[in-house]
């Protein structure tokens, strides 16, 4: 028989540390996003204000699967809303339900949810497949559960799928300006100046490792303080002051994790380009990138990038996401883009709720009247419907 026991203290956790590791090798798309340690990481900066509401779903006391959930105040046009969503807060591309049934366990989790006094305003679960591959677990577990889901595209990002393929063949499917501007740069630089390629990976810690090469960190730390993303006021970059010492902690979780991956490229043995990454089972997930605005016009990004890749199909990865953004440089080396979903419930006895559904149909609207007035095809079918 299946039952599900809910954790609102993130101490409590611990007691099914070894259930989530075993659940977590079984999780599509997993990523060190949906990791206990990541989750108790964020919880330490960021939780203070939110909720926690972890649902671990158990069939005859065993445990079957895991969905965290928090309760977060976010401000609207409306005002404050209590939203229920994943504790992600956009730092990935995905999540969802730890475990091999994420379907099952988010129907069970909302079963659950619907007995328990509500407080929250509305659903929102961002960061969630949509795809027939992975049989849209998010929809589906909140229309079995009675749920009227409004699913909208939440993010794009830019891949590169390596599995199935080497590095020649990517390499010659790029166009051919690019290709020629990457080799261009690349020999010019090594001609005048001693170029030092280093990418830490370690294993993790269980398998004698887990070094978190703070000299890498602390070089990634400085180019990103000398480009714009050290005036920067969005709160995203590893420099910024409200996320520093979040990131820091984390750095030193997936090195312990072995789920670090951690690229800089030197110039006469000045850090000149970084790219810092999480990896999981093959698949490299991009959280940011720089490089040091007096290296801009040797390429050193592209160059930086080309090499990671080059490494990247000798190390046997899968996939290789550059992160969300439509930059030119990710058109130019992704192979595919992917779209991450939101599906959001707004419960009638809920005035907030509502008043959120209400302007984003107006916004919506406003978007596809300004679409019709810029192309006369897509004016006609609206005039016309």
């Amino acid at each position: 028989m299946a039952d599900v026991v809910e954790i609102n203290d993130p101490d409590e956790l611990e007691q099914f540390r070894l259930a989530w590791s075993m659940l977590l090798s079984e999780t599509p798309r997993a990523s060190f996003f949906h990791s206990l340690d990541w989750l108790q990481t964020y919880w330490k900066h960021f939780g203070k204000n939110q909720h926690l509401r972890v649902l671990v779903i158990r069939s005859e006391g065993k445990p079957i699967g895991i969905v965290p959930l928090c309760v977060s105040s976010e401000r609207y046009q409306i005002g404050t809303v209590r939203v229920l969503t994943y504790p992600l807060s956009d730092w990935g591309m995905w999540y969802g339900p730890i475990g091999a049934d994420p379907s099952a366990c988010m129907f069970m989790a909302l079963k659950h949810l619907s007995k328990t006094p509500r407080d929250w305003d509305m659903i929102d679960l961002r960061w969630a497949s949509a795809e027939r591959s992975d049989r849209n677990p998010t929809g589906r577990a909140l229309r079995m559960a009675g749920w009227q889901p409004h699913k909208m595209a939440y993010q794009r990002n830019s891949v590169i799928r390596l599995a199935g393929t080497d590095y020649e063949s990517y390499f010659a499917g790029l166009p051919k300006k690019w290709r020629h501007e990457i080799r261009r740069q690349d020999r010019a630089l090594e001609r005048s100046k001693e170029l030092t390629f280093d990418r830490h990976r370690p294993a993790s810690t269980a398998q004698g490792d887990g070094d978190p090469r703070w000299d890498l960190y602390d070089d990634c730390l400085k180019i990103s303080q000398r480009s714009w993303q050290g005036s920067s006021t969005t709160g995203n970059t590893l420099c910024h002051d409200r996320v520093r010492d979040f990131v820091r902690d984390c750095h030193a979780v997936a090195a312990k994790l072995g789920m670090l991956d951690v690229v800089v490229l030197k110039v006469d043995g000045q850090p000149a380009a970084f790219q810092y990454n999480y990896h999981y089972d093959s698949s490299v997930y991009g959280l940011r990138m720089g490089y040091d605005p007096a290296f801009s016009k040797q390429g050193v990004g592209k160059i930086l990038m080309n090499r990671m890749i080059a490494d990247s199909f000798d190390r046997g990865d899968r996939t290789l996401d550059l992160g969300v953004g439509d930059y030119d440089f990710k058109r130019r080396f992704r192979t595919e883009v992917e779209t991450s979903c939101r599906f959001a419930c707004y419960p009638w006895a809920s005035w907030r709720s509502q008043g959120v559904r209400l302007t984003r149909w107006l916004k919506r609207g406003y978007a596809e009247k300004g679409r019709a007035e810029k192309d006369p095809i897509i004016g006609a079918k609206v005039a016309s419907a």
